[in-house]
């Protein structure tokens, strides 16, 4: 599943009614991060970049919202795919995520986050010393 977040309630209610619109099921959950909805990744290419261009008009909405109400929080967010192949995202403030995409790119972060998330998910028990002898012997 793609997710998107929101930060306003009548804002998440607009994209569910956009994609239910164009007859694609969604699922609303409430996040301790913000609103998340959350469609089918197997979309035709039309359809998910139609939803894609009208989700970025909504978050153009949202931060003229913000503005106007005088809030100085800007998120910024990076989508990264769990082991199981569910799609996650991570808001970060704006200044964060800059820092990271000034010295990585959009695909050394996302395999950073999995990564992480792969290891928090499996654990695995090995030090870094028996890794990295493993990986001497390997090469």
């Amino acid at each position: 599943m793609f997710e998107y977040i929101f930060f306003n309630a009548a804002l998440r209610d607009k994209f569910i009614q956009y994609v239910e619109q164009r007859g694609v099921a969604c699922a609303a959950s409430d996040d301790p991060l913000g609103l998340v909805v959350a469609i089918p990744e197997d979309l035709p290419d039309d359809v998910f970049d139609d939803l894609e261009q009208y989700h970025d008009m909504l978050e153009n909405e949202q931060a003229r919202l913000s503005r106007m109400e005088g809030d100085l929080k800007s998120l910024a967010s990076f989508r990264f795919k769990l082991p199981d192949g569910q799609s996650r995202m991570l808001p970060m403030q704006t200044e964060m995520a800059n820092r990271l995409l000034g010295s990585f790119s959009l695909a050394e972060i996302q395999g950073l986050f999995e990564d992480v998330a792969r290891c928090t998910l499996n654990p695995s028990e090995e030090r870094l010393c028996k890794l990295i002898k493993a990986q001497d012997k390997s090469d």
